[in-house]
C-alpha cells in the first residue's frame, strides 16, 4: 500500500491541527510497515519515583498509532480511538526520550487496528506495548 503522508506531512498536520503537541512529540520516520514517533521527555513527564508517567506513555502510543493510520489514509483529523489496551512492562529510563514503533495490523473502511511498542531511546527492551482500535469517519 502506498503511503498517503510522510513524516514531514504528518508533522506539519500535527503542528497545524494539534499545536498542543508541537515540541513534545515528533514523527521521526514513516515506512510502509512501521512509523516511529518520539516523545521529548522533560520534567513534566516524570512522576514520583523517577519514572515517566503512564499517561505520557499512553499519549505517545496513541499519537504514534494515530499517525501510522493517517500515513495510510491521509489527514483525517476526526479519526478517533475506540479501544485501547496498554501493558506496562518495565520502568523507562527517565533521562532519555521515548520512542514508539507503531504498526497498522488491519486497515478497514471504518475501523483500523494497530499496535505500538514503546522504548527508551537507545534501549532495545520495550517498556510498554499498546494495542488500539480507531474509528475512521466516512469521507465526505
Amino acid at each position: 500500500m502506498d503511503l498517503a503522508m510522510d513524516a514531514a506531512a504528518l508533522n506539519a498536520f500535527l503542528a497545524r491541527d494539534f499545536p498542543q503537541v508541537a515540541g513534545t512529540f515528533r514523527v521521526e520516520r514513516v515506512e510502509t510497515a512501521i512509523l516511529v514517533t518520539r516523545l521529548r521527555v522533560d520534567d513534566s513527564h516524570l512522576r514520583p519515583g523517577g519514572t515517566i508517567s503512564g499517561p505520557s506513555i499512553f499519549a505517545l502510543a496513541d499519537l504514534a498509532i494515530y499517525c501510522a493510520i493517517l500515513s495510510r489514509i491521509g489527514p483525517v483529523a476526526l479519526a478517533v480511538t475506540t479501544n485501547a489496551s496498554v501493558d506496562f512492562m518495565r520502568k523507562p529510563l527517565c533521562d532519555r526520550d521515548l520512542l514508539a514503533e507503531a504498526r497498522v495490523l488491519k486497515l478497514g473502511r471504518v475501523l483500523a487496528v494497530a499496535e505500538a511498542l514503546i522504548f527508551s531511546d537507545g534501549d532495545s527492551a520495550p517498556v510498554a506495548r499498546c494495542s488500539m482500535t480507531y474509528s475512521i469517519p466516512p469521507r465526505r
